[in-house]
């Protein structure tokens, strides 16, 4: 008898399988986790138990170190991160992705991890599971001035004004040439606040407040 085909993943089909892990993660202890406070240790953790709960059901392309996100094929990369300190690193590519998001998605897991010392186990209790649609992917701050310069009948000077006073990590040419793109192109309103380093620091303190009342936020999980 031939075995079913699994169904392809999507991005609603991953909502609603990141919800119900959330649920039931909630709920696990673990031994492997007692004690261990290292976020890394535990992002890699959850990633990895979360895409096993997927491959058990659906079909998708896993992500490698060349596509660069978990999920290429929906254009969605994961994030785990906690509740004290809701942040995570993130490869910089270029400083447009401050102005016109990362290229991809976001689903971020943010959990609140307590032991218990009587069972030695830990327990992650996700408070937040949040959707960024790519087009919501870049900086608060950036975005929101940029479009601000732009009802105001800001020109190329005073779009590049505002990048520099930002400290966009970007050339002169570089910063002429995107002021002319978004006097064509306005950028969408961003939620991360993304910080500059060799690495992007993304931030999600505010997408946790805002998810599930701004477009693009999508509130998957919320701890009641």
């Amino acid at each position: 008898m031939q075995a079913l085909e699994q169904p392809s993943l999507n991005i609603d089909l991953l909502c609603r399988e990141a919800q119900a892990f959330s649920i039931t993660e909630s709920q696990h202890a673990e031994t492997m986790l007692f004690g261990v406070t290292d976020g890394k240790a535990i992002g890699t953790y959850l990633e990895h138990k979360f895409r096993l709960h997927l491959l058990e059901n659906y079909q998708f392309e896993q992500g490698n170190s060349a596509s660069g996100i978990d999920f290429p094929s929906l254009g969605v990369d994961m994030k785990v991160t906690s509740i004290k300190q809701p942040q995570s690193s993130c490869p910089f590519k270029s400083a447009r992705q401050k102005i016109y998001g990362l290229g991809y998605g976001l689903i971020v897991f943010v959990y609140d991890k307590t032991d218990n010392p009587e069972s030695k186990t830990g327990t992650l209790h996700i408070t937040d599971t949040v959707f960024i649609e790519k087009d919501r992917t870049a900086d608060f701050q950036m975005t929101k001035g940029l479009r601000q310069i732009l009802e105001n009948e800001g020109n190329t000077d005073d779009l590049m004004a505002f990048m520099a006073e930002k400290n966009l990590p970007v050339d002169e040419i570089e910063l002429q040439n995107l002021a002319e793109e978004i006097l064509i192109r306005k950028p969408e309103q961003g939620y991360l606040t993304i910080s500059n380093a060799l690495q992007w620091r993304l931030q999600y303190a505010r997408v946790i407040e805002k998810a599930g009342t701004e477009t693009g936020l999508v509130s998957v999980y919320k701890n009641p």
